[in-house]
């Protein structure tokens, strides 16, 4: 049987230790092949090595697990360690193989392992490749809902990875089909999200955005005037000289 290579990811040294000890007893079913104590380091691991699991705890210094599985190598499989339960929900809209909540067992372990076994021996079923394939938007929606209200926004990068825009720097944002487009001159940012999602974010109301229009929506810090026009409507100017036009049935919420 071919071994298992297991990556361990985790801020804290005694979290790493339990784990490389709870893996040994699996030797040489299972190998740990690296341990990183930040996702930084564990991307560049998981790039050289092509770990089958990578044990990723969820609260770390700058990139967090969930932005860090969203980041691994397709063929790399992640499972959470966490003492945090109320993420379970969206690590496992992730694809996670499972969520373990600390303290766990060696048992519980088992079960992870016993599962990942499972997902490997399905790899070559076509509907299980597809799911591990869903596109990435769909993976980066689940991740953003959780995030904490920090005023930023994560926004997908071309060739894959998160950027954090912080939000203060977006003067408005557009609908455009299932997708916003932010736009932060000279910077414009896709993401796949209806402008009735990003307002009724907490990040997007602690920011201040109002609806402007049924198409969309201002970051009142970067208005410069307010001009009047017919028919009840008006026109901002914004800080980078762009012109909004503000609907009627809107207009008060500026006033």
């Amino acid at each position: 049987m071919t071994p298992l290579k297991v990556l361990i990811v985790d801020d804290e040294a005694p979290a790493r230790a339990k784990l490389r000890r709870l893996l040994l007893a699996h030797a040489p079913a299972v190998q740990v092949v690296g341990e990183a104590g930040d996702a930084l380091e564990a991307l560049r691991l998981a790039e050289a090595l092509q770990p089958d699991l990578a044990l990723l705890d969820i609260q770390m210094p700058g990139m967090n697990g969930l932005e860090l599985a969203l980041a691994l190598p397709p063929a790399t499989h992640c499972a959470f360690c966490t003492a945090f339960e109320q993420h379970a929900l969206r690590a496992f809209e992730l694809n996670a193989v499972d969520y373990l909540l600390k303290p766990f067992s060696a048992e519980r372990l088992d079960q992870t392992l016993a599962r990942l076994r499972q997902r490997i021996q399905a790899s070559n079923n076509s509907e299980d490749r597809i799911d591990r394939e869903r596109p990435r938007a769909a993976l980066l929606s689940a991740l953003q809902q959780l995030q904490p209200v920090s005023g930023h926004w994560l926004v997908p990068q071309r060739g894959g990875g998160l950027m954090k825009l912080a939000l203060a720097q977006v003067e408005w944002v557009a609908a455009a089909d299932n997708y916003i487009a932010l736009h932060a001159p000279p910077a414009q940012h896709l993401d796949r999200h209806t402008l009735a999602d990003f307002l009724a974010h907490a990040a997007a109301q602690q920011a201040g955005f109002v609806r402007v229009h049924r198409s969309h929506a201002v970051n009142p810090a970067h208005i410069h005037c307010i001009a009047s026009l017919a028919r009840g409507e008006a026109e901002l100017t914004l800080s980078s000289g762009a012109k909004l036009r503000v609907s009627r049935g809107y207009r008060e919420q500026l006033i």
